[in-house]
């Protein structure tokens, strides 16, 4: 066997893979790496441990992590997974799927895809949707460059000020390499201005406008007029989206938008320190040849019974450099396949049950804080679902102190200096009264 005795080649595999390269050693293939960068010496690696002992080591060091109770949203959401939903995921014929690019032998992959679009298309009111992107942040950037490439000789596009924070910084990254101008809707009480979007419309060269459902401080937005504005002005409308609350909000197809993008988080995958999420993209069938990423589509084969396959690949891997979307390829496997289980264990009851309770949840929340009179409203009648931000009338750092030394993570901070909270169908009214006595306790 070879140097490592977990990989297959031999010594003589290996030199005459070298020979036929033409070097004479393994270490050759580093030649155009400095010296300084090449490690020297045996690696500092612990010795081999049983089954038992990887276990027990990985306990003691998840026993120094502080659990909390999370009352934070911030575009990631605590909702309950079931159970069964990670024991299918993690069925190895799942956890070791990769791109079907055989779609004879991808059957069983290729379907769990085609049901995942099927279920972002029922959720958004879009008519096609791709096989997945990276994350929420990630499909805004990628929808932004949509824009530009739906208008054609348009560059500028417009964020709305209610954008979350980590979405505008991810998109100003991609705008910043691929020669897009942004400008900035400003908002009024809270949610995107209908009047300033007119403003920047009337400047010209817009090719599309990304605006949030659940804005940064948890208020539903109404986008009356917006797309009639920025049609009217030869531009694409692009809604990020909690797909979650779109059980029971209205889609972006209801509002006449033309992409809808968001991160399939909040559809039952765990926190998890901010990942593997989702991202998810849908479109009105005009823009489908502008869809970056994969399509799977469904067809049926010589003996007339249906199958899938992948309809559209708009990566550079596939056509020509220059036509290529996106480089996007390999998410759509196993957090599609999450989000899928879940929401068909779900249905549109349990969707609508999670957002009941969360609402619920979060307005009790709300007026409980402002009786401890530690609080004062910031954006008085507008519509929130499951997460809001309150005016502190005390030191955050305090407040966020106390929080957190009595077990709970909230009171997320803003850059305008407001505190926000979110309440899921996981938080109990003990929990929430528990949360209330710490803070008038400060």
């Amino acid at each position: 066997m070879g140097t490592f005795s977990y990989f297959p080649h031999t010594e003589e595999d290996i030199s005459r893979m070298l020979r036929r390269i033409g070097v004479s050693s393994l270490g050759d293939l580093y030649s155009d790496v400095p010296e300084e960068f090449l490690h020297k010496g045996e690696y500092d690696l612990p010795d081999a441990l049983s089954e038992q002992e990887v276990r027990t080591f990985f306990e003691k060091l998840d026993a120094q992590n502080t659990k909390l109770t999370v009352f934070v949203g911030a575009g990631a959401y605590d909702h309950y997974t079931p159970s069964v939903v990670p024991y299918i995921t993690s069925r190895s014929e799942f956890l070791t799927a990769y791109t079907p690019y055989q779609a004879e032998i991808s059957q069983g992959t290729l379907r769990y895809i085609f049901e995942y679009q099927s279920l972002i298309c029922e959720l958004t009111g879009m008519d096609v949707s791709n096989a997945s992107m990276y994350d929420g942040p990630t499909a805004a950037a990628e929808a932004m460059m949509m824009a530009v490439a739906c208008t054609k000789k348009k560059t500028r596009v417009l964020l709305s000020a209610t954008l979350l924070p980590q979405v505008r910084q991810v998109v100003e990254t991609y705008a910043r390499f691929h020669g897009v101008e942004l400008g900035t809707v400003a908002m009024e009480g809270g949610q995107t201005s209908l009047d300033a979007l007119k403003a920047e419309l009337a400047k010209g060269d817009v090719a599309g406008v990304i605006v949030p459902e659940l804005n940064r401080f948890g208020i539903i937005e109404d986008f009356t007029g917006f797309a009639d504005a920025v049609h009217g002005a030869g531009g694409v409308v692009v809604e990020y989206c909690d797909p979650s609350a779109l059980a029971v909000l209205r889609t972006p197809g209801e509002w006449d938008f033309d992409i809808a993008v968001g991160d399939g988080q909040s559809l039952g995958i765990p926190l998890c320190y901010g990942g593997p999420y989702v991202g998810f993209m849908a479109c009105r069938k005009d823009y489908v040849r502008k869809l970056p990423g994969r399509i799977v589509g469904q067809t049926t084969d010589a003996d007339g019974k249906r199958c899938y396959v992948l309809t559209l690949q708009a990566r550079e891997q596939h056509i020509r450099r220059e036509k290529a979307t996106s480089n996007i390829c390999s998410n759509e496997s196993l957090m599609a396949l999450f989000v899928t289980v879940y929401a068909s264990l779900m249905g549109p009851q349990g969707l609508y049950d999670v957002n009941n309770l969360s609402y619920g949840g979060a307005h009790y929340l709300h007026d409980e804080l402002l009786k401890t009179g530690k609080f004062e409203e910031v954006f008085p009648g507008r519509p929130f679902l499951k997460e809001f931000v309150l005016s502190p009338c005390v030191a955050v750092a305090d407040l966020q102190k106390k929080l957190l030394d009595g077990g709970f993570f909230a009171a997320l901070e803003t850059e305008e200096g407001y505190v926000s909270f979110c309440v899921t169908e996981k938080r109990t009214k003990e929990e929430i009264d528990a949360l209330v006595k710490l803070v008038r306790e400060i």
